[in-house]
């Protein structure tokens, strides 16, 4: 990754949306983007690739992670232990979001969504407090989404050999990890900018 010194100048025209799945980040940055005619990066949509960047010194986790299988990875254990190894929550691989943006021009703004960017992760970007916000939904409100999206019988939960397990893991693993980023510094000194209660909570680094 580039020297971390000046990329809050070199990345000054990217906006930054993080947050739990079903949070509304991948619908708030479409809309933005068509808005503002923004460019628009996904990070699920790299993930593979980003994959393909890396090497297992580079990214332990993530290599152990593709070297199990479906239910070693979703059914035999717990959402803590999910939450403790999974690469992207621990960062691996974040730098090559930071490489693929360097090399965007920087004409239009950039708006970067994913539950990837952690807040410690994005805080030493940033040109200012207010280009990044994250969205942490309810239970509620995340489970309606995901409910939302799923098609009965199709996913990747259903190659395990407990889908029904397998989807009563997952959230809690996610819900772990969204509390988990509420605890951390950087979301500690956040005020937050919006409050829905019954729907999702809207932080960002300004004060």
């Amino acid at each position: 990754m580039a020297d971390t010194a000046g990329l809050p100048a070199r990345l000054r025209h990217v906006f930054w949306i993080g947050g739990g799945s079903g949070a509304g980040k991948s619908t708030t940055a479409r809309r933005l983007a068509g808005r503002y005619g923004w460019r628009l990066y996904a990070t699920d949509d790299v993930m593979r690739d980003h994959a393909g960047r890396t090497t297992p010194e580079e990214a332990p986790f993530l290599h152990e992670f593709i070297a199990m299988d479906m239910d070693q990875r979703w059914v035999d254990r717990s959402p803590e232990v999910m939450l403790e190894t999974f690469h992207w929550f621990r960062g691996e691989g974040f730098g090559l979001i930071v490489e693929d943006l360097l090399r965007l021009p920087p004409k239009p703004c950039v708006i970067v969504e994913g539950f990837r960017l952690l807040p410690h992760l994005v805080k030493p970007l940033l040109a200012a407090p207010e280009h990044a916000v994250w969205l942490l939904p309810t239970p509620e409100f995340r489970q309606a989404a995901i409910r939302s999206r799923s098609v009965p019988g199709e996913g990747f939960l259903e190659k395990t050999r407990d889908p029904s397990k397998a989807a009563a893991t997952l959230p809690n693993a996610t819900a772990c990890s969204q509390d988990a980023s509420r605890r951390t510094p950087s979301v500690l000194d956040c005020a937050p900018s919006m409050s829905t209660p019954r729907r999702r909570k809207t932080i960002s680094l300004s004060r």
